[in-house]
């Protein structure tokens, strides 16, 4: 598995171990089976002191045994989309019974706060911005259940959809206006997108949401001088309620979303387990010279 992520276990005294495991696209799901399944996984995994920085570092989770607290991240898995993320959340928080559990909106940074360490080390300051492109109504990317993407609206009259592929555009700052100016319109967005952003360039307001952490979460306000700036977190309820142009379509958030997440936890653990069982092949031995 290439996909990258860290694990922190800080002991009752306080100190912490880091890993790295290789199966960040789901890692929400490890969390199903509670604390002791997640301490029994250590030893497979990589423990080499290396932090993953916010770019490379798509998951993470972090378990305080002292004060049972746990936090965690994920770009990808149920926690991530909107039809079946409250259903993970209270799923995990029943498998963790005692424990504080959080999401974390700015991934890598916040567990090495969480530690004690300075956060600067795992920013990526030194790379341009990657931007999303403006997708069209009936753009091949949005034609899945879950498809994600990224809401735009603009007052009450305009709706744009963005890839989630890429950094968050509420990262651009307000260079972002100038881009929706030629953004293929999508009249009401009913999509299940992971992300949003509402505009209100009148009052110079804006306010912002992401199920998957990005970057820089809280320095949001310091791209877009002279404008008020909120973080909704995950509150995508708020978008909605803020203009007529972002309405997903309906869902059930209960037993079916908790009998998909269960399914997708099941194959999970089934992929490990199978992973675990593939023999490791051994480097073939070095020929010997020919005696001669």
């Amino acid at each position: 598995m290439g996909d990258r992520a860290n694990v922190v276990v800080v002991r009752e005294n306080g100190t912490h171990e880091l890993y790295r495991t290789g199966w960040a696209v789901g890692i929400d799901l490890d969390l199903l089976d509670g604390p002791s399944a997640v301490l029994a996984m250590l030893p497979e995994l990589h423990q080499d002191g290396w932090w993953l920085d916010d770019i490379m570092a798509q998951g993470g989770i972090l378990l305080d045994l002292g004060r049972k607290i746990l936090l965690f991240f994920a770009w990808e898995g149920p926690s991530a989309e909107l039809r079946h993320r409250a259903a993970a959340f209270d799923l995990i928080r029943a498998a963790w019974p005692g424990w504080e559990v959080r999401r974390l909106y700015d991934g890598a940074a916040e567990l090495r706060e969480h530690v004690g360490l300075d956060p600067e080390y795992v920013r990526r300051r030194d790379r341009d911005l990657s931007l999303a492109p403006l997708l069209a109504p009936g753009d091949e990317d949005l034609a899945w259940p879950d498809p994600g993407g990224v809401v735009i609206t603009v007052g009450t009259d305009r709706c744009h959809v963005a890839s989630d592929c890429f950094d968050h555009p509420v990262r651009e700052g307000v260079a972002l206006l100038d881009r929706l100016a030629e953004a293929p319109g999508h009249g009401v967005c009913r999509l299940h997108v992971n992300s949003g952003i509402h505009l209100e360039p009148e009052r110079r307001a804006l306010g912002w949401w992401s199920l998957w952490s990005s970057p820089h979460a809280y320095q949001i306000p310091d791209l877009w001088p002279g404008w008020t700036v909120e973080f909704w977190q995950d509150d995508w309820e708020r978008h909605v309620r803020a203009c007529g142009r972002f309405s997903p379509a309906p869902f059930d958030a209960g037993e079916e979303a908790r009998a998909t997440v269960l399914a997708l936890a099941g194959e999970r653990r089934a992929a490990r387990a199978a992973h675990r069982a593939r023999p490791t092949r051994l480097p073939a031995a070095p020929a010997h010279p020919q005696e001669g």
